[in-house]
């Protein structure tokens, strides 16, 4: 271990072998159990080499961009229990060094979320919950600060834009003038969806918005039980998505990020499922078409992520679970946008199953938060390795699952990685036992995969199974 904390990749990699092969199958099962590897203190291991480990100083992270620059390679983390953001030098993987943490100096903060592209860098800030720790009666900062990243180890801000609401949760920087924000705005209910001029990163303003029916409670929307989509109209136009797009209260609201693909956005807006708005005119963004999850997935967080992938015509979808044992189930889910009027579900990824020497049948009764979370977003960097046949998921008590989606009718589960217990409890989630909770995934054009957690630090690893659509 070295002076600061962080493991060596000789102690790492004692036991940390990459797993054999799937398993038998199991007489009775419909599906055989995946043989891990059984590593120190509740790791496991299939497919997966572990190369770099860094505690971050303490401060465990949660959302990551990364860029080369000068030849050398920084991964930008936001945090979860820390005000701030952390930049680690990943040029060694195996060394992985917290070259700087940019401390945001107000209290009561959440500083989640990254983006960047080129020498501009977006920081999302939010109103915490109050279980996370959060005052809900104290002054927070909220929005996103813009910054000049052309020097990487010293961030220069360049302004701020400000919703006067609760702030912004994940948000899309892809170049050019605009950012794409999940914005808590006065007046609404949920998050609403933004676009942002930052042609002048000084004097950001916004260049339009769009939200569910019956989000905008100010202006008189009563929060309908259900209502048929092609029956609604709101700031979009007439919405034309064919499914139930509006659940009660908080159920509807978009998690974020928007992902844009020239003028069309697809956004994960909760219990109104995937929605695909056309942005050709900013100022008046118009839905096109959408595909609901809630039920009989998890209404709150029925869609919390989507990633289009148009070359392929096929988008990626899932929901998040924020309940303990109870509750609906989760998805993660393969979709059909040939025609972005009309998708469709084309197939779910299997579930995750424990390896055989878990000391736990399934990662429902584990403890903590589990299924889907986050997957390797930032496709609009030219850093990040690109999807391909290789799907990279956070399964937070799962850990890190890869998926071969090489047959978009028939993925399955090709490696995993379930890290070590936590050690130290840093914040107050998960609520009971103190589990693995996975949180962010991002896989680097070198082939380089990190992933975050709740309470530790950054783990680096790589995919060491086969290549994908073999038998």
């Amino acid at each position: 271990m070295t002076t600061d904390g962080r493991l060596t990749r000789r102690h790492m990699l004692g036991g940390l072998a990459a797993g054999a092969a799937l398993g038998a199958a199991v007489p009775g099962q419909a599906q055989p159990r995946i043989a891990g590897t059984a590593l120190a203190n509740g790791a496991y291991a299939h497919n997966v080499e572990v190369v770099g480990y860094s505690d971050l100083d303490h401060r465990p992270a949660f959302k990551m961009a990364i860029r080369e620059a000068a030849g050398r390679w920084y991964l930008h983390t936001g945090h979860f229990w820390h005000r701030g953001w952390s930049i680690v030098d990943v040029t060694d993987p195996a060394q992985p060094r917290v070259a700087r943490f940019v401390e945001h100096p107000g209290a009561n903060t959440w500083t989640l979320q990254v983006d960047l592209h080129g020498d501009i860098m977006i920081t999302a800030l939010e109103k915490p919950f109050a279980n996370f720790g959060g005052d809900p009666d104290a002054p927070f900062d909220e929005g996103v600060v813009i910054w000049d990243i052309a020097d990487p180890l010293a961030p220069r801000r360049l302004g701020q834009y400000r919703t006067g609401g609760t702030g912004t949760h994940r948000n899309l920087y892809a170049g050019g003038p605009y950012m794409h924000v999940a914005a808590g705005m006065p007046g609404y209910r949920g998050n609403i969806y933004l676009i942002v001029d930052i042609s002048d990163p000084a004097r950001p303003r916004e260049a339009g918005r769009w939200w569910v029916p019956g989000q905008h409670e100010a202006g008189g929307e009563a929060a309908p039980t259900r209502v048929a989509a092609e029956q609604g109209t709101h700031a979009g136009g007439h919405c034309r998505c064919g499914v139930f797009c509006a659940g009660a209260g908080e159920d509807v609201s978009l998690h974020g990020p928007p992902y844009v693909v020239g003028d069309t956005a697809y956004l994960p807006y909760g219990a109104a499922g995937v929605v695909i708005l056309d942005i050709g005119d900013v100022s008046r963004p118009r839905q096109i078409g959408g595909l609901g999850f809630s039920p009989p997935f998890h209404s709150r967080f029925g869609v919390h992520g989507v990633l289009p992938i148009p070359e392929r015509k096929i988008a990626f979808a899932n929901s998040e679970n924020v309940t303990y044992e109870r509750g609906p189930a989760h998805h993660a889910s393969i979709l059909d946008i040939s025609d972005p009027r009309q998708p469709f579900l084309l197939s779910l990824l299997p579930e995750p199953i424990p390896p055989a020497e878990a000391p736990y049948d399934d990662f429902t009764t584990r403890g903590g938060w589990r299924g889907p979370h986050n997957m390797n977003h930032h496709q609009h960097h030219p850093d990040v390795q690109k999807q391909g046949d290789l799907f990279y998921l956070a399964h937070f008590n799962a850990g890190l699952r890869i998926y071969d989606v090489s047959n978009v009718r028939l993925p399955r589960e090709v490696g995993f990685f379930i890290p070590p217990e936590p050690a130290r409890r840093y914040g107050p989630m998960p609520e009971g036992k103190l589990v693995v909770q996975t949180e962010d995934v991002l896989v680097d054009r070198r082939g380089f995969i990190y992933i975050t957690d709740k309470n530790q630090g950054l783990w680096i690893l790589r995919y060491s199974g086969p290549a994908p659509g073999g038998a």
